[in-house]
């Protein structure tokens, strides 16, 4: 056995810790799906967020 061939391991360990610990941080990168696969969203007034979030001072 060399040197290589006992390090190894211990790379691919290393290599799966890393690997982990990314996925951890960023999570997934790409969704399961394309926005063409999921069909088109539904229509939403834009407005409606700040219409219901008006302060009482803005009137409304």
């Amino acid at each position: 056995m060399t040197k290589s061939d006992s390090s190894q391991p211990a790379d691919d360990d290393a290599a799966r810790k890393r690997r982990r610990r990314l996925a951890e941080v960023f999570g997934d990168v790409l969704p399961e799906t394309t926005s063409d696969e999921r069909g088109a969203a539904p229509a939403e007034d834009r407005d409606a967020w700040y219409v219901e979030n008006r302060p009482p001072h803005h009137g409304g």
